[in-house]
């Protein structure tokens, strides 16, 4: 009722303002009157057309704030919704359009939520915002390249952004460039020296450059941070198995379940660390429990086939290749995996053609193997 309320008393201001020029019109000359008659149209249009402005932008951003709360709520639709309706009562609303981008890419709709973040650059081609989450709706679609120029972007307009430098870092680890995703993780490090996250991050690129010791460093400082996140126990875990200690891989495996029992990367590695030792049922039953909590992990079937192979379950391991080929037919590895179960069970010609195949991807088959192979099929090619 106070918006109504205001609405009226507004409007009746602008009535008793032209009544009073029209009637201060009465004690003048005609020739006068047709000088002021066109101003005052003028000033009642002016009136109108600010009050249906005003107007439309508070009905826009009750929408927009509704929308937020159905967004907080995780109702997307609800919100999605909403933000529609703000554009068509002002199709110019930038915080619009950016809004309901977050929802877009809450719901896994990240072409949607790219389109509606450049369309509030249009409008607002300063908006830290919109760059850093168009950043990471390109990440989420691989396209890293994107995303990089999207992050950059943000970082020119605030120099201490710090999940800037951190996502930009995270995007140049997945095209292997680890000495920019170290100087960008470092960065955010000087900015915000207590988000373990970043130091963890740092610590994967350290130890995809082998350099193990950085790396447990890094996990270390993450857990004097934050003792209760899992993901510096798996990392430093992964370090640890780089170095060849896989009795401290296990213990750092095992407190990340303390935390997380639900946690895929976990029973993964650990089993990733039992075959290193040679525990190969530890190893089976590690993968087991990483598939059940993940069915879509191809390379636990793929490792969980290793360990079959290894002890001569070959048919045990054509299974496991065949499903990690099943969610990824690309999978160099497994086609020639695969073909060595073949050529333990004798059967040539379908080795040859998991070889060839694993070639064709690009895969270097081991020349000793390739050897054997010719030589147990009478192929000479």
């Amino acid at each position: 009722m106070i918006g109504i309320y205001q609405s009226w008393v507004s409007q009746e201001r602008f009535i008793l303002s032209a009544s009073f020029l029209i009637e201060s019109m009465k004690n003048t000359s005609n020739k006068t009157i047709w000088i002021i008659l066109p101003i005052v149209l003028l000033f009642l249009l002016s009136c109108a057309s600010t009050h249906k402005e005003k107007t439309e932008s508070r009905d826009a951003d009750f929408y927009i704030k509704r929308g937020n709360a159905y967004h907080e709520k995780g109702q997307y639709d609800q919100a999605i919704l909403d933000y529609n309706k703000a554009l068509e009562i002002n199709p110019k609303d930038a915080l619009a359009y950016y809004h309901q981008g977050v929802s877009y890419e809450k719901k896994g709709q990240y072409d949607q939520a790219i389109s509606n973040y450049t369309k509030a650059l249009e409008i607002n081609p300063r908006d830290t915002g919109a760059y850093y989450n168009r950043g990471m709706a390109y990440g989420n679609k691989g396209q890293y390249d994107h995303a990089i120029l999207d992050y950059t972007k943000a970082l020119e307009f605030n120099p201490r952004f710090t999940e800037a430098y951190n996502n930009r870092g995270v995007a140049y680890m997945a095209k292997g460039q680890y000495d920019r995703a170290i100087s960008d993780h470092t960065m955010a490090i000087e900015l915000n020296p207590n988000n373990a996250e970043y130091y963890c991050n740092r610590a994967i690129s350290f130890s995809m450059r082998g350099q193990y010791d950085q790396a447990i460093s890094d996990c270390n400082k993450a857990l004097e941070i934050n003792p209760r996140h899992a993901d510096p126990y798996i990392e430093r875990g992964l370090a640890y198995t780089g170095k060849g200690q896989y009795d401290r891989a296990i213990s750092d495996f095992n407190k990340a379940l303390d935390i997380d029992p639900k946690y895929d990367k976990a029973y993964y590695n650990r089993g990733i660390a039992y075959v290193k030792k040679g525990q190969l049922d530890p190893a089976i039953s590690d993968f087991t429990k990483a598939l059940e909590i993940n069915p879509r992990l191809a390379v636990a079937y793929y490792n969980r086939g290793i360990a079959y192979g290894k002890k001569g379950q070959y048919d045990q391991a054509i299974s496991d290749f065949n499903k990690a080929l099943e969610i990824n037919p690309r999978y160099a590895e497994a086609y020639y995996s695969r073909g060595v179960a073949y050529y333990f069970k004798r059967e040539y010609r379908e080795s040859w053609k998991d070889v060839e195949k694993a070639q064709s991807l690009g895969h270097q088959i081991d020349p000793k193997f390739l050897d054997k192979l010719r030589r147990a099929s009478g192929r000479q090619n």
